[in-house]
């Protein structure tokens, strides 16, 4: 049983405390690319309880700077971005990516306040259309060579929501390979060859069963999980029958995203990026291994439920997320539509803005979890003694660091350990671009 204090410990990420000394260790998406536009690309950024301006320069160059101005604590989202950087509305101060001071229009000429005045900054890097920065001590960690930062960006797609509750508790439903069987059961299977872009809705690979078919009918997988250099590799093994094993492989990248297969041609990596203790974003890259994606079409698919600018989902707690009694009984499980990000939001919404975690009672099916937790609060007592933490790499180990294998497919049930290795294999080998080996 975990106490209040272990669970404030794990979850809350202001500056100063555990997990938000941690999880600032690690390189985190703030925005995506596109909420960057041509015209005034200037983003207003919180993450883990700090506020940030996210911007792009003349040069075409990315910053991250601290909101208020070091003037008199104005806010730079509002600034103008000119004459090499972004200039404050107030009293015309301008900062350039770096932080340093390049102008203070209403001092006496002569002056020499600009040299001595710096505004705090922080590294910004682009992959497959999101935006990640760095507001840790010293240097950050090296990105490792996964699909999803090594495919081409025909081959990638990013997008992002909100949830309104912690990032811990959104990012354990999806190291949960169990719940999909009862939070996104569909009673009736669609046509397969519609499937693009969303997720359970394709056949398995290598056959012709729906994965909402195996979920529905397959509700007690058995869940196996190993260590991994990056994190935690899990395997949830469903029996179809004597000769056949249902098989699907995710994975926990450390401190806080999974890999996950989407489809037999697709992957997703997701992030959980705290706003605050209260809230979060999930950041997600889709990778394609088989044609380009489109990202016009995945795009709208998601626009239908996300408003902008904030990618506030239009089902949320406000309005019961769409609950429809008439069609939890007849065609889902939850009554809440046919997406499954609504499904996950009320999982973790409804558990409050931060579980309480000593009302739990875990299960066998839990022991990703609990496996995840063990990681957690090792990485945060190594971080309090001055140790170094898992996935904080160097180029060297990066290069290591590729794949990982993320499959959805029906196995010989004797060879399911095989078959997975070899079907990541052959996928990775027909790839349109150099995917490397897992």
């Amino acid at each position: 049983m975990m106490s209040s204090a272990q669970n404030d410990a794990i979850t809350r990420v202001g500056k100063g405390t555990p997990a938000g000394e941690l999880l600032r260790n690690y390189w985190q998406p703030v925005a995506l690319v596109e909420e960057l536009p041509d015209v005034r690309p200037v983003r207003a950024v919180r993450l883990m309880g700090q506020d940030f301006v996210v911007f792009r320069d003349e040069q075409g160059r990315y910053g991250m700077l601290d909101r208020d101005c070091p003037h008199r604590g104005a806010d730079l989202a509002a600034g103008r971005l000119e004459a090499g950087g972004l200039r404050c509305a107030f009293h015309g101060w301008l900062f350039d990516v770096d932080g340093q001071c390049l102008s203070t229009p209403g001092e006496p000429v002569g002056s020499s306040l600009c040299k001595r005045v710096r505004q705090s900054a922080y590294p910004v890097i682009e992959h497959s259309g999101i935006l990640f920065a760095y507001i840790g001590k010293g240097e950050p960690p090296a990105f490792p060579h996964f699909d999803c930062f090594a495919a081409p960006k025909e081959y990638t797609f990013a997008f992002k929501g909100l949830f309104e509750c912690n990032w811990l508790q959104a990012l354990e439903v999806g190291i949960d390979p169990a719940h999909a069987s009862f939070l996104h059961r569909f009673f009736e299977d669609e046509d397969v060859s519609a499937s693009y872009g969303k997720q359970f809705r394709g056949a398995s690979a290598d056959s012709n069963m729906p994965i909402t078919k195996v979920l529905r009918e397959y509700e007690s997988p058995e869940i196996l999980v190993s260590p991994a250099d990056y994190g935690l590799r899990l395997i949830a093994k469903r029996p179809i029958d004597d000769e056949h094993t249902h098989v699907r492989v995710t994975n926990v990248v450390f401190p806080q995203a999974f890999v996950i297969p989407m489809s037999a041609e697709m992957t997703i990596t997701q992030w959980h990026v705290p706003v605050d203790d209260e809230n979060c974003y999930w950041y997600a890259i889709f990778t394609s291994f088989g044609a380009p994606t489109n990202k016009q079409q995945m795009r709208e698919q998601r626009l239908e439920l996300y408003e902008l600018p904030d990618y506030i989902s239009r089902r949320n707690k406000r309005n019961q997320y769409g609950f429809n009694v008439h069609e939890q009984l007849t065609e889902t499980y939850t009554g809440m539509g046919f997406d499954i990000n609504v499904h996950d939001q009320w999982a973790v919404e409804s558990q409050g803005p931060i579980q309480d975690r000593t009302r739990e009672h875990l299960g066998t099916t839990d022991k990703g979890i609990i496996a995840y937790r063990r990681l957690l609060v090792d990485a945060i007592e190594k971080t309090q003694a001055g140790e170094k933490t898992l996935m904080v790499i160097d180029e060297e180990a990066a290069a290591h660091l590729t794949g990982p294998a993320s499959i959805d497919g029906i196995a010989p049930a004797e060879r399911w350990d095989e078959y997975w290795k070899e079907a990541d294999a052959s996928r990775r080998a027909a790839a349109p671009w150099p995917a490397p080996k897992a």
